[in-house]
């Protein structure tokens, strides 16, 4: 067509990238790489290689390593070797590498874009404009933490070696992630890249090293699941940050169950996109076209259920339909195309069949009847499914492809209802003109990423990241640092020492008299909703002093008491939704009832652990400072306000887990519980929790306090009984949100592969022993254990 019949026909035409740079590359490695270890190429130990494809052709790009298990030995290896030298170099040190790889990422930006294209098949555009900036941003981000960390963590430690796992999706602004936090804060990596997509990480390799980061700081091996089974499954590796999907990021957990290494899980996603009658329906429509088209809809946050209120609901069908009319299908290397090519012939046949089983359920699905696609390629055309009831397996199923469930709903209820109606728990979309009613439901959504008036919003500064089966733990952000730290005191931990049956029979007396021992003739309660009640099962358990002496009779709870315990919980909602100085007074309180019974609590401790009485005292002393502690902690561990690069504020909160489990030592068996209680109720958590078992009395004495402190019941409800039975119940309970367990490495590992059914977090010792009265057992870095951060994204203007 000549620029006139441009001019009067209006129609866009090609505008392709040149990509002969990014061939030029290939060529100079013959089409065919090894990995990056040690700071150079070296080649599969197997000699095995597969295929690396171009989506948008089809056509082959070039011959990738396959990793095996002798490959992964060697990039741990050389990590480990090179994290001392790495660590030794200091923050400020650090800090200029990350800036030298911030400037090498923008030396090289329309390279590692047209690359990133050619890989993925995601538009030209999306790859310049988007994923390498925010590459670029990531490191220069992180620089900063990196000169920050001798002052801002001054008592955290790296972990050492990290292993991580990235998707195809976003192969390298997730390298920049991941690589930006691990490296600053002093760690080394191995990173795996995605099958499909291991092109940009190679080159990012290649281009660091000449950069000048040191060798064995970032080691690339690359391959398909099993090289990924190899770094999950290696002994030598700290920390695995994975992101995938929620069935891999399940196995990973149970594969790593009580091997003591740091996880970190971001995964699918289900996330609504909710248009209030108020909304600026046009500008509402454009977002709805970016959070759920932008990269073929290949985005765990994508927006790819809307919920519109039933009043505009046919009104903003229509705009959306006519929106999609317009948008164009085409190769990833032109510039004027709006979407680009699904990533493999697998995933499109999957989207393929979704979608018809859609059909089969009796869901509506409108393409624009002009949509054309290319002739060669993985293509599918944008999709709108209406007609979809909330239960349906396309509302229910994370699709990972360009197609669009709608739903409708009448009140503000409603929507969180339906929004909430998912597994998952990624991100979400508000959209109104009314502000108070976007932040009103905003905390409401069950996500850990809001954005209001606007979708798909990221930056190195915002933690990212899910609740729910869409992972825990955050990347970006100070949120996201810690994920790559550990408290210096944690790290001497020493070995917890085997606990030696203490036996003995009822007819034995205690060896103390004359201390007000509570007579063995109670039997001590269960504590559920605010009520001391009676065991399920009806039986009664004998507990015994240091001595060998009976002291008293606790209930024997079962699975029935857990659960009830956990419905009492679940139930005890509003204490989540207490302000932040009533959970504080009411803990003030607690402490002050606690003091005034201090030397009955000590008399007992004698009786029951066999420590001297001073030893008691001070224990006591201690859980009575702790409960004022988390008093003072309750209004003041507050969120921030971040400030990204655009007109607008995101509000980090931190909120509630929801349901914690808590499985209490049985060293200092009064402060222990306090303190792992303690965070978790400032925090506006309610707790199911399983006391000391061999000192029992001393949780159900304190349940006395607590009916006398203003504590809502279900907020703290304690179950006794024998561990084995008790902990397996609450680990596989998937009404709780999180579970701690201080005890036997055993527990520890039992918690852990138990959590993959709802993907509950995780806080274990991993059979290594606090000391409960040392300053590192109570503080933020126990109180960040008790909640998750959401950020609310709030652009500012029209």
């Amino acid at each position: 067509m000549s620029v006139a019949e441009y001019f009067s026909s209006m129609e866009y035409g090609p505008a392709p990238e040149d990509d002969q740079p990014a061939r030029a590359w290939l060529a100079q490695h013959d089409a065919s790489f090894g990995h990056f270890i040690g700071g150079g190429w070296r080649e599969p130990g197997s000699g095995e290689r597969f295929e690396s494809r171009e989506p948008a052709t089809g056509e082959l790009l070039a011959q990738i390593a396959q990793g095996d298990a002798a490959d992964i030995d060697a990039a741990v290896a050389a990590a480990r070797a090179a994290q001392p030298g790495w660590l030794a170099l200091g923050g400020a040190g650090r800090a200029r590498h990350l800036y030298a790889l911030a400037r090498m990422v923008q030396r090289h930006s329309r390279l590692f874009a047209v690359l990133e294209a050619l890989d993925n098949g995601k538009p030209i555009r999306e790859t310049r404009d988007i994923d390498v900036p925010l590459v670029a941003r990531h490191f220069l981000h992180h620089a900063g933490w990196a000169q920050l960390q001798d002052s801002e963590f001054a008592d955290f430690a790296p972990l050492g070696v990290v292993g991580q796992i990235v998707p195809w999706n976003f192969p390298l602004l997730m390298l920049a992630w991941k690589i930006a936090p691990a490296i600053a804060t002093g760690n080394c990596v191995v990173l795996k890249p995605a099958e499909y997509t291991p092109l940009t990480a190679l080159l990012f390799a290649e281009l660091a090293h000449r950069a000048g980061l040191p060798a064995g700081v970032l080691n690339v091996v690359t391959g398909d699941g099993r090289t990924g089974a190899a770094l999950v499954e290696h002994p030598e590796v700290d920390k695995l940050a994975f992101t995938g999907s929620t069935e891999v990021g399940r196995q990973i957990r149970s594969i790593t169950a009580g091997s003591g290494k740091s996880l970190t899980l971001e995964l699918g996603g289900k996330s609504p996109f909710i248009v209030f009658d108020d909304a600026d329906l046009d500008g509402a429509v454009e977002g709805v076209v970016d959070a759920i088209w932008f990269n073929q809809g290949q985005v765990c946050c994508a927006g790819s259920r809307l919920l519109v209120q039933e009043g505009i609901e046919a009104r903003f069908i229509d705009k959306l339909k006519r929106r999609m009319e317009t948008l164009r299908v085409g190769s990833s290397l032109d510039k004027s195309i709006d979407i680009g090519a699904i990533v493999d012939p697998v995933q499109l046949e999957r989207i393929q069949s979704l979608v018809e089983a859609g059909r089969r359920e009796g869901c509506a699905v409108w393409q624009s009847p002009g949509a054309a696609l290319p002739a060669q390629g993985c293509y599918y055309p944008p999709t709108l499914v209406t007609g979809v009831a909330p239960a349906s397996m396309l509302a229910q199923e994370e699709i990972f492809g360009p197609v669009l469930v709608t739903m409708s709903f009448r009140t503000p209820d409603e929507a969180v209802a339906l929004a909430n109606n998912t597994r998952y728990g990624l991100a979400a979309s508000v959209w109104s003109e009314t502000i108070g009613r976007a932040l009103d439901i905003a905390p409401r959504l069950a996500c850990g990423v809001v954005w209001v008036n606007a979708t798909n919003l990221f930056d190195a500064g915002v933690g990212f990241g899910g609740y729910r089966e869409s992972g825990y733990g955050r990347e970006g952000g100070r949120e996201g640092i810690y994920e790559y730290l550990k408290p210096r005191a944690w790290l001497k931990l020493g070995d917890r020492p085997a606990r030696a049956a203490v036996t003995g029979s009822p007819e034995a007396p205690s060896s103390v008299t004359g201390t007000n021992v509570t007579p063995i003739d109670r039997t001590a309660k269960l504590f559920i909703g605010g009520k001391q009640v009676r065991p399920d099962g009806g039986y009664s358990l004998p507990v015994y002093g240091a001595d060998g002496g009976l002291v008293g009779e606790v209930s024997e709870g079962n699975r029935k008491d857990i659960r009830n315990a956990v419905e009492a919980a679940r139930g005890a909602g509003k204490w989540s939704q207490a302000s932040t100085h009533n959970r504080a007074q009411v803990l003030y309180y607690l402490a002050e009832n606690l003091t005034v019974r201090a030397d009955e609590f000590a008399r007992q401790l004698v009786v029951r652990t066999g420590v001297a009485e001073a030893a008691a005292h001070a224990e006591v002393e201690a859980a009575v400072t702790r409960l004022f502690t988390y008093a003072a902690w309750a209004d003041k561990f507050d969120g921030a306000v971040h400030t990204p690069p655009l007109r607008g504020v995101a509000l980090a909160m931190h909120e509630p887990l929801g349901v914690i489990g808590i499985a209490c030592p049985d060293e200092a068996p009064l402060l222990a519980f306090v303190s792992l209680v303690g965070p978790a109720l400032a925090m506006g958590n309610r707790v199911v929790v399983l006391p000391s078992e061999a000192c029992p009395l001393t949780a159900t004495d304190l349940y006395q306090v607590v009916e006398t402190s203003d504590v809502p019941g279900g907020v703290l409800n304690i179950v006794t009984g024998e561990r084995a039975a008790l902990l397996p119940a609450l680990a596989k309970h998937d009404d709780v949100d999180a579970l701690w367990c201080f005890g036997s490495a055993a527990d520890s590992a039992l918690v852990e592969r138990a959590s993959v059914g709802n993907l509950k977090r995780t806080f274990v010792d991993h059979g290594r022993q606090f000391d409960w009265f040392d300053r590192s057992t109570e503080g933020p870095a126990w109180l960040r254990q008790a909640v998750q951060v959401k950020n609310i994204w709030i652009p500012y203007g029209d």
